[in-house]
């Protein structure tokens, strides 16, 4: 299986740098994982409506760039699906009996996803209704992945 994981925006700190290595190094031995990374847009402090609006399709554009014809499109959003661990294990595993053999989870930079973004997801998957840092998302989204492997192939997991 192929995963990709397309972000907005780059990684700053090295502790998140260290995180993502870690887990990428772990998942190298379950699934070819790609990470893509297209530009954020400044924001500026006091930002209309509509400023916000075109940052969040201008990223949206480039998100939509990398995303392949043949991918199963995971947006991540706020009012998405929220699944527990085995569930989402589960998940992942379907799309791939299902012939589903790459999927690309987004996630958008600190205004969110454009509406163009998330026309095009096939799913829409929510960790929390809390709203999180994109540069910490990333983190928390591989650490799933790898747990969902490592629960798809009978391993132990920190429960």
């Amino acid at each position: 299986m192929k995963i990709t994981i397309v972000c907005v925006g780059k990684i700053k700190e090295k502790f998140y740098s260290e995180a993502i290595a870690e887990y990428s190094k772990r998942l190298s031995r379950y699934c070819n994982l790609e990470i893509l990374e297209v530009a954020d847009e400044k924001t500026k402090e006091q930002a209309s409506e509509t400023e916000m609006e075109l940052i969040k399709n201008r990223e949206g554009e480039r998100i939509l760039k990398v995303v392949k014809e043949d991918s199963y499109v995971i947006a991540l959003a706020i009012d998405g699906r929220q699944y527990d661990s085995i569930e989402l294990s589960r998940h992942l595993e379907q799309l791939g009996i299902r012939g589903k053999s790459h999927i690309s989870l987004v996630i958008g930079g600190s205004l969110g996803l454009s509406e163009k973004v998330l026309a095009r997801a096939d799913e829409k998957l929510s960790f929390s209704k809390l709203t999180f840092p994109h540069q910490l998302m990333r983190v928390i989204l591989l650490e799933q992945i790898y747990r969902s492997f490592r629960i798809m192939n009978h391993e132990p997991y920190h429960k």
